[in-house]
């Protein structure tokens, strides 16, 4: 189980969100349609057009992590 400290909020993209997508392009979207920092130490998740898949972005203070659920 990873640890998330109780400071750290996360943040829902509303929409669907191209899965394609990797760490620059899912911290891009963060950047330019949530207006918010990538590397906050908060977590963004990301929905499929399905709803079957998501992928969390968060840095953890020594990088980026990407998580996928299907």
């Amino acid at each position: 189980m990873i640890a998330v400290p109780p400071n750290t909020k996360i943040w829902i993209a509303l929409g669907r969100t191209d899965m394609r997508r990797g760490f620059n392009g899912l911290s891009l979207m963060v950047q330019e349609q949530m207006r918010m920092d990538p590397w906050s130490g908060h977590g963004f998740v990301f929905r499929g057009r399905r709803g079957d898949y998501i992928k969390i972005l968060w840095a953890d203070g020594h990088g980026l992590c990407l998580f996928s659920k299907r």
